[in-house]
């Protein structure tokens, strides 16, 4: 019987400026600056995570792939049946390796890509197949606002299982979408659409295009800013990414890092941009007055998608949310944000299984002043 015809390719240094305050991985010497300051790349666990999924179908599966951290040592150490059709020539692999992989693979007659990266990952394969061939993401880098992504690493795998076991899937188009990561790293969401391509629709599976720009109804970002000022004690604050969090900062009348992670105190900013390692450095100081004065989190959710870990906030690590509890996170959501999920969940997807466990279930979120609804939280599938 012919086997499934996988090609899969994972850009190693995806993401790998998130931990450090980097906002991502493209530019010159970025990769190299995120390792200097301790980061490590985690886009093969979660390329891992995705192809764990079809292990039950190692006999019906052929992955073609790139060599080394591009995708053959993932897919060998799950124990599945690796040709590797392309080699980059440096440790540390380009756009140009990207894409010259992508098109090895596709003159092996693979039945569909499946690549882990952010949307610069997306922009490189796009360049190569544009609509004419499908594809799937694994989400692994620090932007993910491209459609052509799953949920999560599982759920892309669920995706090629259907397909493995000859499920009917349906395919569309999905944009491919990035940012400009020099304004970015300044605060600034440039978007731009630089394509579409060919993606099997499972909606639960894959995500929607990220909803982008600022919360239209001031009125009620004035409530949420003012629910959690009204209840800020002396203890530490940390404060997530996004445009909801923002709006808070701004009522507080300080700086803020639209796409970092800021610290406050006593209604004042202490830090701003701050990375994972440094964070930690100060949970780890931080003297919680005998568990009085714990640890605060404020975060939001990615509009479109839902969710509140492992997308663009990887300076709040599995072990900074431990640290912190989940009963000191403080979601805050506008409800008109929460119903555009249309009753999907909010997804937790830090990288850590057992951790997105203990956070699912059911959770506080401050919808306005004095107001709150409780709205269902799952880990990745």
């Amino acid at each position: 019987m012919q086997k499934f015809k996988l090609g899969f390719l994972v850009n190693p240094i995806a993401g790998i400026g998130g931990s450090v305050a980097l906002k991502g991985s493209d530019g010159d010497g970025i990769a190299a600056q995120a390792m200097a300051l301790g980061a490590t790349a985690k886009s093969n666990d979660r390329a891992k995570q995705a192809l764990s999924v079809l292990s039950p179908y190692l006999d019906k599966i052929t992955v073609f792939t790139a060599n080394e951290e591009m995708g053959e040592s993932t897919a060998k150490i799950l124990g599945f049946d690796t040709k590797v059709v392309y080699k980059s020539a440096d440790c540390v692999t380009t756009a140009q390796d990207t894409e010259s992989a992508v098109q090895s693979l596709i003159d092996e007659g693979i039945d569909i890509l499946l690549f882990a990266g952010g949307d610069g990952t997306a922009r490189n394969v796009c360049s190569q197949v544009g609509d004419s061939f499908p594809v799937l993401g694994i989400p692994a880098g620090c932007k993910i606002h491209s459609g052509v992504y799953a949920v999560t690493p599982k759920a892309a795998g669920r995706v090629i299982e259907k397909m493995v076991t000859n499920e009917l899937v349906t395919l569309t188009d999905a944009d491919v979408m990035d940012i400009d990561e020099s304004l970015f790293r300044e605060g600034v969401v440039k978007a731009k659409r630089y394509g579409e391509m060919s993606v099997p629709c499972e909606l639960r599976y894959v995500q929607a295009v990220k909803s982008g720009g600022k919360e239209s109804d001031e009125l009620v970002l004035q409530d949420i800013a003012a629910d959690v000022i009204n209840q800020m004690e002396e203890q530490l604050y940390v404060i997530g990414s996004g445009s909801t969090t923002a709006f808070l900062m701004e009522e507080l009348g300080l700086d803020n890092t639209l796409l970092g992670v800021d610290l406050v105190q006593e209604q004042a900013l202490i830090a701003s941009d701050i990375t994972e390692p440094q964070l930690w450095q100060v949970l780890e100081n931080y003297d919680d007055q005998d568990g009085e004065q714990p640890v605060k989190l404020v975060i939001t959710l990615i509009g479109g998608q839902g969710h509140i870990f492992g997308r663009g906030n990887q300076q709040l690590s599995p072990r900074i949310i431990r640290k912190i509890g989940k009963e000191n996170i403080i979601v805050i959501a506008t409800k008109t944000k929460l119903a555009a999920l249309e009753q999907r969940p909010l997804i937790a997807d830090t990288g850590d299984q057992t951790l997105d466990q203990e956070l699912s279930g059911l959770m506080k979120i401050t919808t306005g002043y004095n107001d709150q609804v409780l709205y269902p939280v799952a880990s990745p599938e």
